[in-house]
């Protein structure tokens, strides 16, 4: 019998979305009725305003606010004024997306944001709701916002993240380690000589991908620039994403720089550009940490936002698989010590190829349905 999974989502920031794509992704012949739906589609404009722009410009213009309002929520009592104020607003905005959940009649949800995991256990508790709702955390940190009641069980990125799960009352045998979710084609393993081809790259040859600037690190034009002025055999590969007036600009750069210089433009296949690459620059996202992780890539983290991209970023460092620039001159000092150890290059490598979880997605979705096998699933959850 055909089981209905409804995955939810929310548009701040794309690595939530990614997440629950990655899940949609990893059914493959599976008999199985997926759903996506982004709950910021069934809120107020108002709401949404205030959810997703405000976080956007907010992690984007002012980063220091971000991360006092991440450690603020984080250690704030669940029944003080603005924890309750905000309870309330979501409460408003829940009506609609209740109405879709009933309308779609899964047997089970899977939330990889807070905000969605937070409105189903009301409604779980109310009575409203009766499917098991489970919950994808997509950091390697566990902000108290993620913990709530009535959730069938958690998915973690690592033990750590496991074990604070447990310290914040979730019951053992529903906390899985997991990681986080990323898309089937990062486990695939592409052939390095046959997607350098496809870029004009040398195979043989070093090769780094810068992804992102950042803020305090500098324009991903003027990282280029800097970056090939160091002596050595490499190549650069830089990925603009949308920004077309950017690639334009490298684009002209790299007639001064041959064979060493390459950027690309928006693409849906990112995981053929790491396979060329042997160190990625980028902003420690936990999607992207975990896609670096699952191809072996080593990274350098730029300038991680506070709160939740330092804690990724304190991770990677960790477990040895990463190094962190502040600005332009610590990123190419950093670049610089690599070029002149290869070895350390070779180990932070292997230790990611240990740390990758490339299957995390499917993961999830085994164990979510092997939750709705007859005899397994509990009389307490029947369906909407």
């Amino acid at each position: 019998m055909t089981k209905k999974i409804l995955l939810l989502s929310v548009s701040a920031g794309a690595g939530h979305m990614r997440a629950a794509e990655a899940i949609r992704a990893s059914a493959g012949t599976a008999d199985v009725e997926i759903t996506h739906l982004d709950a910021m589609d069934f809120v107020t404009a108002a709401f949404r305003k205030l959810y997703t722009d405000f976080y956007i410009k907010l992690v984007n213009k002012a980063p220091g606010l971000w991360g006092y309002l991440y450690n603020m929520t984080h250690e704030a009592q669940a029944d003080s004024t603005l924890e309750r104020l905000r309870r309330q607003l979501e409460r408003m905005n829940a009506r609609a997306l209740m109405r879709e959940i009933k309308a779609f009649r899964p047997d089970a949800i899977i939330c990889t944001h807070f905000l969605p995991a937070e409105m189903l256990s009301r409604l779980i508790r109310k009575g409203e709701l009766h499917c098991p709702v489970w919950v994808q955390v997509t950091d390697f940190d566990l902000h108290r916002m993620w913990v709530h009641e009535h959730m069938s069980g958690y998915f973690a990125a690592n033990d750590e993240v496991a074990f604070r799960m447990r310290s914040q009352g979730i019951a053992a045998d529903t906390v899985h380690v997991t990681g986080i979710p990323i898309m089937p084609a990062f486990g695939l393993a592409p052939d390095r000589a046959a997607c350098a081809r496809e870029f004009g790259l040398d195979p043989q040859r070093r090769t780094f991908l810068l992804m992102g600037g950042g803020a305090g690190v500098g324009s991903m034009d003027t990282i280029a620039a800097r970056l090939l002025s160091i002596e050595g055999d490499f190549q650069l590969i830089v990925l603009t994403g949308k920004n077309t007036a950017l690639l334009a600009d490298l684009a002209e750069m790299a007639k001064a720089w041959p064979g060493r210089l390459f950027p690309q433009g928006f693409t849906r296949q990112v995981e053929r550009l790491m396979a060329c690459a042997d160190l990625v620059v980028t902003k420690p996202g936990g999607l992207t940490s975990s896609e670096c992780l699952a191809m072996g890539l080593p990274m350098i983290v730029n300038a991680p936002i506070p709160g939740q991209e330092e804690r990724n970023a304190d991770f990677l460092l960790e477990q040895g698989v990463a190094l962190k620039a502040f600005d332009e001159v610590t990123l190419e000092y950093r670049i610089r010590y690599l070029l002149q150890h290869p070895a350390k290059l070779d180990d932070m490598a292997d230790k990611a190829r240990q740390l990758g979880r490339a299957h995390a997605a499917k993961d999830v979705l085994d164990i979510v349905l092997t939750g709705l096998t007859p005899g397994l699933r509990a009389s307490s959850h029947p369906p909407v």
